[in-house]
């Protein structure tokens, strides 16, 4: 099973959901929306299945400790 899909999937769904409401207005930075909308809850369910061990946590996302907490802080999260 190709465990993208899982995840693909409602990204598509919620975009088209946003384009949907978003009407006439021009679209501006989506990338850095969903970006941001999906990096928090990934940071804070990372650390959640590290028990709360930043180095874990990092190794998992694939970025190093001090990256994990520059983005920790960037979203008002424990660092």
């Amino acid at each position: 099973m190709n465990h993208d899909n899982l995840l693909e999937q409602p990204v598509r769904d919620s975009l088209e959901r946003y384009f949907a409401e978003l009407g006439d207005a021009p679209p501006r930075d989506i990338l850095g929306m969903v970006i941001h909308c999906v990096e928090r809850p990934v940071l804070e369910i990372a650390l959640e299945k590290a028990g709360g061990n930043q180095s874990r946590a990092a190794e998992m996302l694939g970025i190093t400790r001090s990256t994990l907490r520059k983005k920790l802080t960037a979203h008002g999260l424990r660092a």
